[in-house]
């Protein structure tokens, strides 16, 4: 099977965001709820925003679950900032998950830290 190469623009962000940014907008004041804390801040290059993700294992102790809890928040920020000023920012996990099922993210509790996303973006 080919190997299909990935768009050159399939994504609004850099792979990574660097350390010493990511950082700098940890110190910002947060825009937060319960379940996630947002840190956003005008991006250094005026062409491309960077995104960073923190999902601590001690919160989310199964690799699966923080998995898709990235791909979760790459996903909704990606549709926001499409359809918004581009910004560089931050998304950290505040609580631990799956209490209830023995470690496990469910999918009510997906659901749910899903909308309190929404809330922030």
């Amino acid at each position: 099977m080919p190997v299909v190469p990935r768009a050159v623009n399939a994504s609004p962000y850099k792979i990574a965001l660097k350390s010493a940014r990511f950082a700098e907008l940890l110190k910002t004041p947060p825009k937060a709820n319960i379940s996630w804390g947002a840190y956003f801040a005008e991006p250094l290059t005026p062409k491309q925003a960077d995104l960073g993700i923190a999902v601590a294992k001690k919160l989310v102790k199964r690799a699966v679950d923080r998995n898709a809890l990235k791909r979760m928040i790459r996903e909704l920020v990606w549709q926001a900032q499409t359809k918004t000023l581009q910004c560089d920012a931050v998304i950290k996990l505040r609580h631990a998950v799956g209490k209830n099922a023995r470690g496990k993210l469910r999918q009510a509790e997906l659901i749910t830290l899903r909308s309190k996303i929404r809330e922030l973006i």
